[in-house]
């Protein structure tokens, strides 16, 4: 709990920073934009990475309690992917009309 209100604090403090970099018409807010969109892309893309991971584990523990759902099972599974996978693209579609 202790490390949490740690990583909150910081974040508080990190948006609060913010009006710093606004005093020169903002143009150094335009170099770190890149370390952004890297820093966003990387997030986005490794914390689907486990939303996938943990929703073919799930269905393979439901599959292994009982194999008569495998086609339920399956289309609800694609189904949780895609969504999943459509995140990280639109992380990618925002990521490249903020930069360009």
């Amino acid at each position: 709990m202790r490390k949490l209100q740690y990583l909150f604090m910081t974040l508080a403090a990190l948006c609060f920073a913010i009006p710093v970099f606004a005093a020169d018409g903002g143009s150094s807010i335009a170099s770190y934009a890149p370390i952004g969109a890297g820093i966003g892309m990387g997030l986005a893309a490794g914390l689907c990475g486990m939303g996938q991971g943990r929703a073919v584990a799930s269905a393979t523990e439901a599959l292994a309690r009982n194999p008569g759902t495998r086609a339920g099972i399956m289309l609800f599974l694609v189904l949780g992917l895609a969504f999943i996978e459509s995140l990280t693209l639109f992380t990618l579609v925002v990521i490249f009309a903020k930069i360009s």
